[in-house]
């Protein structure tokens, strides 16, 4: 009997924890709103004020990429709104932490330009905007080719995970799980990882006319690296976009359909969920 009780709270816990993560991604895109009082001592009150549609979703990213004032940061609304579709079909998957931090890899930019954003989506802010280096064998300045092959020496297009950190021959790195099959799958046998380089600089730019180039890891400043690879590891995405038609219409995390099918009828359930 005891036993029972327990395996039934526990169903309760787990149902009551993933129903919060749920609701504040909804809470966040617009869908719903849900606020704390002292009267209902601490129970979430809920309000489904409009139905999931591609034109409010699309207007809630809209809405975001307006707030954040991304037009600043030279980040183009299509590149944001990849990212956030691909987010939000991670964190639907639940291959994502409760961190809501998303970064974004923009290699259709000069290495001289800054490249790398990493988004705090709870503080709807940039916290880094900076250089990313892109493989030797994917192009001089402008990245042109992309790979998921061992040895390449190519960057990889798509959404990556962060994972664990390490010391290693690059010093503090990131493990990376490429999540996009047959384009980024293979980063961990091909010891792609996320760490410093001095090569990643303005010096370095103003004395070679672009920045140094990897075996295929996005290498980030050294003065940045550390603190950059402390916020998002273990579990946060990253998107390294690139004007490709063959992966953006194939990518598996940017079937808006799909998306907006397996969100639609969840508003419902958390309030049923959270009465």
């Amino acid at each position: 009997m005891l036993a029972a009780r327990f395996f039934h709270s526990l169903i309760f816990y787990f149902m009551h924890y993933f129903s919060c993560l749920l609701l504040v991604a909804f809470h966040s895109i617009g869908i719903v709103q849900y606020s704390f009082s002292e009267e209902s001592q601490g129970e979430i009150s809920l309000e489904v004020h409009k139905k999931l549609t591609r034109l409010n979703f699309e207007d809630s990213i809209r809405q975001m990429y307006t707030s954040m004032d991304l037009e600043h940061y030279n980040l183009s609304y299509d590149v944001f709104r990849y990212s956030m579709i691909g987010f939000y079909s991670l964190k639907q998957e639940g291959k994502l932490s409760d961190k809501n931090l998303l970064s974004i890899i923009d290699f259709s930019k000069s290495s001289t330009q800054k490249r790398f954003y990493m988004i705090d989506l709870n503080q709807q802010k940039i916290t880094y905007h900076t250089y990313v280096s892109h493989g030797k064998n994917t192009g001089e300045d402008m990245a042109k080719q992309f790979s998921n092959t061992v040895h390449s020496n190519q960057s990889s297009l798509g959404f990556y995970i962060t994972a664990e950190t390490y010391t290693g021959s690059k010093g503090y790195s990131l493990k990376l799980d490429g999540a996009d099959k047959g384009y980024n799958d293979n980063m961990r046998e091909r010891a792609v990882v996320m760490h410093a380089a001095d090569y990643v600089s303005e010096k370095w730019i103003r004395a070679n006319g672009r920045l140094g180039r990897s075996q295929g890891c996005p290498a980030l400043p050294v003065e940045f690296s550390k603190a950059i690879i402390d916020t998002i590891k273990n579990g946060t995405a990253i998107f390294a976009y690139y004007q490709d038609e063959n992966y953006l219409n194939s990518s598996a995390y940017l079937n808006t359909d799909k998306l907006l099918q397996s969100l639609e009828a969840e508003p419902e359930r958390l309030e049923a969920s959270l009465r």
